[in-house]
């Protein structure tokens, strides 16, 4: 292992180191949309990291982070918008922490470190440029398995190559005897992570959606998730209205069989979306022409550690499946960027002794993976019904209450 004095390994910080049926699967044309200005090496900021004299407090802040993060639907992530606005607060918290509540917290050292050496640039930028640009962007600190931290172990270090790659550097933090700190680069891969603290410089993918679990406190009728009991959406009951019975569709579990991105990325992040007509009544074309088609669209962020074990949402999809709609347009994608584009799909409903196909649109990024979409029939739904179903890389159980 190679070692290196703080003091010593600060000169670095302004240099880089050398080193069922899939239906209708062409999206489109791919694009690169990436802007280079204000540019945050992922490099960088884990040099920057590894510099700066971590305490206690400093972990606890993280940790304090992620945690919450966790908690409200999303990956093991801190945000350096988080970080730098509001020290402590992860993901989809809404209430600001005070500042107050860390000595010297983690934005402080890091702007210290910055600015520690005058004239040179970061990332090409002027010191307060960069640290401008770091807290405006995407960058966060990912600590997977950061459940299993034992309150004390000073973490390891390292960033997400963004190559697939399987294994990195990283920088271990090192207290002597005397109180003197130092780092030793070590090679960091996921069984490492599973062992001690590893935090990863990477890029966030979730924080400008909304989960599934945050979407259940905005709106209490999407129920508490993983129990027995759902409500839909619309207000509606479940069982049955004064006028008809009801029938609701209901996302019981989500499995996922493979994770599809390097443990450096983090979770997967699936978005779930259905397009129907909702409480379809129509006993005439002309009455078919005053319905428009519904989307359901939430993410679902399943964590590397959660790979092969059915996780239970009871997420409603369709809160009235009148039997007048024979078939839905449903697709499944894992969420990896690109511009705003969607698929056009048809849900069919039967209108006086005739079956008519609904235009329904569903959005899509252009670098999306697509995980399964096409078309499921009323049929296909209640011949299934509470029954595990794979769609590609995903396992899924419907229920109709």
């Amino acid at each position: 292992m190679k070692k290196y004095g703080c003091l010593l390994f600060s000169v670095f910080v302004a240099g880089v180191f050398v080193s069922c049926e899939v239906l209708d699967d062409d999206i489109g044309k791919h694009v690169d949309d990436t802007d280079s200005t204000g540019y945050v090496g992922l490099e960088e900021v884990a040099q920057i990291l590894a510099c700066v004299p971590l305490k206690s407090s400093h972990l606890l802040e993280v940790h304090d982070a992620v945690s919450s993060s966790s908690v409200n639907g999303y990956d093991e992530e801190y945000t350096m918008k988080n970080l730098f606005a509001s020290p402590g607060s992860g993901v989809g918290d809404s209430s600001v922490k005070s500042s107050g509540t860390y000595v010297a917290p983690l934005r402080e050292l890091i702007e210290a470190q910055v600015r520690s050496r005058p004239g040179t640039k970061v990332s090409g930028m002027d010191p307060d440029d960069f640290l401008k640009a770091l807290s405006d962007s995407d960058v966060q600190i990912y600590w997977p398995f950061s459940e299993d931290w034992d309150g004390s172990t000073f973490p390891v270090v390292t960033f997400d190559p963004e190559d697939g790659a399987h294994n990195n550097i990283g920088y271990r933090f090192v207290v002597d005897d005397d109180g003197s700190c130092r780092t030793e680069e070590v090679v960091v891969d996921e069984e490492m992570a599973m062992q001690e603290p590893v935090w990863v410089v990477n890029r966030n993918s979730d924080a400008g959606y909304t989960s599934l679990e945050m979407l259940r406190r905005e709106d209490p009728d999407w129920g508490e998730g993983g129990g027995a009991i759902v409500v839909n959406p619309s207000g509606k009951s479940p069982a049955t209205r004064s006028d008809k019975p009801v029938r609701t569709l209901v996302l019981k579990d989500f499995t996922m069989n493979r994770n599809y991105d390097s443990w450096f990325a983090g979770a997967s992040e699936f978005f779930v979306k259905i397009g129907y007509v909702d409480d379809f009544t129509a006993s005439t074309e002309a009455e078919l022409r005053l319905y428009n088609p519904l989307v359901t669209d939430f993410m679902i962020v399943v964590k590397r550690k959660h790979l092969g074990e059915p996780r239970p949402f009871n997420a409603v999809l369709m809160s009235d499946w009148s039997e007048q709609m024979t078939s839905c347009a449903f697709m499944i994608t894992e969420d990896d960027g690109g511009t705003q584009t969607d698929w056009t799909a048809k849900a069919k409903v039967f209108v006086a002794g005739k079956s008519y196909g609904v235009e329904v649109t569903l959005p899509i990024k252009t670098r999306d993976e697509i995980v399964w979409r096409g078309e499921l029939a009323n049929s296909w739904f209640e011949r299934y019904n509470g029954e595990k179903w794979t769609f590609g890389d995903v396992e899924l159980t419907f229920e109709i209450l």
